[in-house]
């Protein structure tokens, strides 16, 4: 039902899962990986991968369809980086439900503040229900 709110995906960011990240994408880029580096930059610490925040909506996507639907699109707009220890919170509310040949389409406003309430992403997704769930809530 449009204007059904997600289950909420919570993180609090550092340099173990920034690691983990940039081993997996070969991203061992210093603005993510040394603190200097992010204030030289003008920020005040390290910042996190921006692809990084755009998986954290997949997984919190993931937790939410828990295996009766996929994902077909995610777009986000990288306003604010997220710092290093500081929590983020991806949170999603439908937009929109139509019923496809797919199954139930159903779009998503998303968003991924910080724990100050600070806009970091805005952005949208849109996941598909086989036909056989059809339900908006999760089983």
């Amino acid at each position: 039902m449009v204007g059904t709110v997600l289950p909420a995906f919570t993180r609090t960011p550092g340099f173990a899962h920034w690691n983990r990240y940039a081993a997996v994408n070969d991203e061992f880029v210093p603005i993510h990986m040394d603190d200097a580096e992010g204030i030289r930059a003008g920020y005040p610490s390290a910042i996190g991968m921006g692809r990084l925040q755009w998986s954290y909506v997949h997984v919190m996507l993931r937790q939410w369809l828990a295996g009766r639907g996929e994902i077909t699109r995610v777009s986000l707009q990288f306003r604010r980086p997220n710092l290093r220890g500081v929590p983020i919170r991806v949170e999603a509310t439908v937009s929109a439900v139509r019923t496809t040949a797919r199954g139930r389409e159903i779009d998503l406003n998303v968003q991924i503040t910080d724990d100050s309430g600070d806009l970091l992403a805005p952005g949208s997704a849109t996941v598909v229900l086989a036909a056989a769930t059809g339900n908006v809530a999760p089983m």
